[in-house]
C-alpha cells in the first residue's frame, strides 16, 4: 500500500528497499551468527544519503522530514533491522547536534557524521537509571574549560566502536534529578574513557552493544550540547524521533516475516491442500496483515506530528511505539508459528527476525513506560475538561 505518499517518498522508499534487498538482506543472518558490525555496508548506506536522513543539508544531511525517514527505515529494516536500528540511533545523535548544537558543533561534527566516517552512539541508559533516566549518576565537574566525567553508562548500541558518544550526565547535583542533567559531546580516544565487554545479547547481534565507563575523562567545555541543565529536555525530544524510527524498524520486520509466511503457505502442503486453502490460516494471515497496516498508519502519524511540531507529538509517538512494537513482534511469532518447526531453523530467518524485534519493546522507553506517558497526558487532558478528539 503506497498510503498517498508523494512521488519523492515513493522513490527513496524504493532506493532504500533495494539496497536492503542487495546489501543487508543476503547477509544478515550472517552478520546475526558472527557478530559483525557491517561498517562498510553503513558507510555504503551513508553515500545514499541515509546517514543524516532528517538532519539539514547546510553541513551534509539529507534534509528530509521524520516522516520520509519512518518509510527509510521501514524498508531498510526489511533486509537486518538489527542494522537498521543502529543506523536509527546513528541519525537521532546526527540531529540532536544539528538541533542544539552550536554552529561550531555543527561544523565540526556533521559531515562525518552523515558520511558515517564518524559513528554515533547515544548515551543516556545506567545500570541503575533505566526506564527512570533522570536518576542517573554519572556526573560532569566543571574544571576550567572542561568538563571532567565520571560514571558508567549501560546497553550501549556501539559501545566501543562508534567515534562519538552522546553523554546525558549531571553537571548539577545529582539529586536535582532531570534539573540537573546536561548533554555532552565525547570523543572516542580520550584518556580514562573506556569500555565493558561486548555484551551478549538475545538480538541485534549486527551491532556492538557494551558498556561505556568515564573515570576522570575531560572533555571541553566547548563540547556541551545546549546549556547546562537542557539535557532532560534534549534526551526527550531525541526519543520522541528514537520511538517513531524503532516503530518504523519493526514494521520492516514484520513485513519480511509476514510476506515469507504467505509464500511458505503457498508451497507447503498437509493433507492434500496447500496451506493457504484453510480457511483458519487465511484469517490468520488476514489478522496479521490488518495488524501491520494499522502499526503502519500510526507510526507514520506520528512521524508526521514530528514534521508539524504537533501539541500532542509525545503521546502521539509513544501511541505509535507502544501498538507497533507489541504488534509487529507478535506478527513475527505468528509468520514463525505458519512455518511450523522450520520457522525455528536458523536457515529461513525468520527466529532471528524475532530476536531482533524483542527488544524493540524496551528500549527508546518501555512499552510499560509509553502506557505510563499514554495513560497519564489523557487523565490530565479530562481532568482540565479536553474531551477525547
Amino acid at each position: 500500500m503506497d498510503f498517498n505518499l508523494t512521488p519523492d517518498q515513493l522513490a527513496f522508499k524504493q532506493l532504500a528497499k533495494t539496497f536492503a534487498d542487495e546489501q543487508f538482506a543476503p547477509h544478515a543472518n550472517e552478520w546475526d551468527q558472527t557478530c559483525t558490525f557491517p561498517v562498510a555496508t553503513l558507510k555504503q548506506a551513508a553515500s545514499l544519503g541515509f546517514g543524516a536522513i532528517y538532519t539539514s543539508e547546510t553541513y551534509g544531511g539529507t534534509g528530509l522530514k521524520r516522516q520520509d525517514a519512518a518509510l527509510i527505515f521501514e524498508a531498510l529494516a526489511t533486509g537486518c533491522p538489527s542494522t537498521t536500528a543502529y543506523l536509527s540511533i546513528h541519525n537521532m545523535v546526527t540531529w540532536m547536534i544539528d538541533k542544539f548544537g552550536t554552529e561550531a558543533q555543527r561544523q565540526q561534527y556533521i559531515p562525518n557524521l552523515a558520511s558515517m566516517d564518524f559513528m554515533a552512539s547515544y548515551c543516556l541508559t545506567e545500570a541503575g537509571a533505566g526506564s527512570d533516566a533522570a536518576s542517573g549518576k554519572v556526573t560532569a565537574r566543571l574544571d576550567g574549560d572542561h568538563y571532567v566525567i565520571n560514571g558508567t553508562k549501560s546497553f550501549i548500541s556501539g559501545g566501543g566502536t562508534s567515534d562519538i558518544y552522546l553523554v546525558m550526565l549531571k553537571t548539577g547535583k545529582v539529586e536535582q534529578g532531570a534539573k540537573a542533567m546536561s548533554a555532552l559531546i565525547v570523543e572516542n580516544g580520550l584518556d580514562g574513557l573506556s569500555f565493558g565487554a561486548k555484551e551478549q545479547k538475545m538480538g541485534w547481534n549486527s551491532q556492538p552493544t557494551a558498556e561505556v565507563v568515564f573515570d576522570n575523562v575531560r572533555v571541553r567545555k566547548a563540547n556541551l550540547l545546549g546549556k547546562e541543565g537542557e539535557g532532560f529536555k534534549i534526551a526527550m525530544a531525541g526519543l520522541d524521533g528514537g520511538r517513531v524510527n524503532i516503530a518504523a524498524c519493526s514494521l520492516g520486520g514484520a513485513q519480511t516475516a509476514l510476506n515469507q509466511a504467505a509464500n511458505y503457505m503457498q508451497q507447503r502442503e498437509q493433507f492434500g491442500k496447500k496451506l493457504n486453502q484453510f480457511q483458519a490460516l487465511q484469517f490468520k494471515l488476514a489478522d496479521m496483515l490488518t495488524q501491520l497496516n494499522a502499526a503502519r498508519l500510526m507510526v507514520y502519524n506520528a512521524a508526521h506530528s514530528l514534521d508539524i511540531n504537533a501539541p500532542n507529538k509525545t503521546e502521539t509517538c509513544a501511541q505509535a511505539k507502544l501498538f507497533a512494537t507489541d504488534a509487529c513482534y507478535n506478527i513475527v511469532d505468528d509468520a514463525l508459528q505458519l512455518h511450523g518447526g522450520y520457522g525455528y531453523m536458523k536457515e529461513f530467518g525468520i527466529e532471528r527476525i524475532l530476536r531482533d524485534l524483542r527488544v524493540h519493546r524496551i528500549l527508546e522507553g518501555t512499552n510499560e513506560i509509553m502506557r505510563l506517558i499514554i495513560g497519564r497526558k489523557f487523565s490530565q487532558d479530562i481532568a482540565h475538561g479536553k474531551p477525547f478528539e
